[in-house]
């Protein structure tokens, strides 16, 4: 039969082999950990190119962009919050006082300008 130090040792050894498996299984210098902080690192290009033209044709409004909208204010006073979510209807809804617009692709400029009309 093995002694109880001869099962302590054989159990300290199983988790030492394990914990080094764990380890040169886990992330590399420089990589990112976990699929949700990697997702959420990657500009959304819609975003980008909706606030682009918004800064492009309408100067008189701020844009601020946040993780999944923009937000467009106009002297300082909130107007609109711009989304694009294809899991969300197409159209707007109200955020308290502040109307969200989502689109499910890159809205043209006459879809924005009519949009930030109404939202005024």
């Amino acid at each position: 039969m093995i002694d109880g130090i001869w099962w302590l040792v054989i159990l300290i050894a199983i988790i030492v082999i394990l914990w080094l498996v764990a380890k040169s299984r886990g992330a590399k210098a420089g990589e990112k950990h976990g699929s949700a902080k990697s997702k959420n690192t990657v500009p959304n290009d819609a975003l980008q190119k909706t606030s682009a033209l918004l800064k492009q044709y309408f100067p008189d409004y701020q844009v601020t962009r946040k993780a999944k909208h923009l937000l467009i204010c106009k002297h300082n006073k909130k107007v609109a919050m711009i989304t694009i979510d294809k899991k969300i209807a197409e159209g707007q809804r109200r955020l308290g006082e502040v109307p969200v617009i989502n689109y499910h692709r890159v809205p043209s400029r006459a879809q924005l300008a009519t949009h930030l009309q109404e939202a005024e």
